[in-house]
């Protein structure tokens, strides 16, 4: 056992494990040529040594032999279809394997408590976790190594995530929106507890009092879950006002989508009569006509810096950028033009 103030060594492990110091060595030194479960025995015995441990050595970006639990409690679609095989991917290109975990829609179940008395699963990527966030507190006290993709609610910033820059991305379809001269915005919000939801408020309104626009409660309205269907029901509200907008902002591109159905309903041309926005630029974007204006989120690129984050948490890097937000660009398309006179 190391003496208290003095860094451990590999003999420490050695002696912590009953492995050889050449096995010790081997799984520091990240090489493949090892038992995963003699690989877990060496890492939890670096974990109980804590900062004092030998580190594993620097540039070893893998995860040979590693198990990678994945949750996405979503169904798999485009968007979280991309984040989950652009994960996949970047583990596989590193030598690990992935446990995917889905379980019911967006709603919470005890999975991630029980993952650091897993001795097969080495870390996890959890994708827009619905747990609070005081259950990822407690995941991270117990020192197991994990990365948030997309954080529904504010996190401790020693927890590490990342996400696009909602707000940023929000800010400049919405500037877009005012330049053709729109002023009078209908907002279809997200559910109003997700931290995504709040950043897109955020910066759809900032452009609006960029122009002397103040927020109308009027012309917002929130979702519980941000589909198809929602987006629908949320326009025909909008646009059923006895002064209607002359454009609608939607948190995403499906709800833009049913902001299409619903001035198609009403005989409004779009963008002749109405401009419709999304977020997101998935493929449904490019199948509408007209195809959607939107924001791009790097949803895949999303995905390998998070596999790049649990590397080096896993091999005891200092993290100093603990929340990653990834650009966002604004893709114009035919589903937006000027306001009409």
């Amino acid at each position: 056992m190391a003496r208290p103030g003095m860094r451990a060594t590999v003999r420490d492990v050695a002696a912590e494990t009953g492995l050889s110091i050449a096995t010790i060595s081997r799984v520091l030194n990240g090489q493949a040529n090892v038992a995963p479960h003699t690989r877990e025995l060496v890492l939890q015995a670096v974990g109980r040594l804590g900062d004092q441990a030998p580190r594993p050595r620097a540039g070893q970006e893998t995860m040979a032999g590693g198990t990678i639990y994945v949750r996405c409690p979503y169904l798999l679609t485009d968007y979280f279809g991309l984040i989950v095989s652009s994960v996949g991917e970047t583990i596989e290109l590193h030598g690990g394997q992935m446990i995917l975990g889905t379980g019911e829609s967006g709603r919470h179940t005890p999975a991630i408590s029980g993952l650091p008395d897993r001795s097969d699963i080495a870390g996890a990527i959890l994708i827009l976790p619905p747990e609070p966030g005081d259950e990822l507190v407690r995941l991270r006290d117990r020192q197991f190594p994990f990365v948030v993709i997309d954080p529904r609610t504010p996190l401790p910033k020693n927890i590490v995530a990342v996400s696009a820059a909602h707000f940023a991305g929000a800010r400049k379809l919405m500037a877009h929106v005012v330049e053709l001269g729109h002023r009078r915005v209908g907002i279809m919000g997200g559910p109003v507890e997700w931290l995504p939801s709040e950043a897109r408020l955020a910066g759809y309104t900032a452009s609006l009092a960029d122009v002397g626009v103040l927020p109308s409660a009027e012309l917002l309205r929130n979702v519980l879950e941000p589909n198809t269907e929602n987006g629908y029901r949320a326009a025909c509200e909008l646009l059923d006002l006895p002064e209607r907008p002359t454009a609608l902002v939607a948190f995403n591109d499906k709800m833009a989508v049913g902001a299409l159905w619903a001035a198609a309903e009403r005989g409004l041309s779009v963008p002749g009569d109405l401009s419709v926005a999304g977020f997101d630029d998935i493929d449904l974007s490019r199948a509408t006509l007209p195809m959607l204006t939107t924001v791009r989120q790097p949803l895949q690129e999303m995905g390998r810096m998070a596999v790049t984050l649990l590397i080096r948490l896993l091999s005891r890097h200092t993290l100093e950028a603990l929340h990653v937000s990834l650009g966002t660009d604004v893709i114009v398309r035919g589903s937006t033009g000027p306001v009409p006179s």
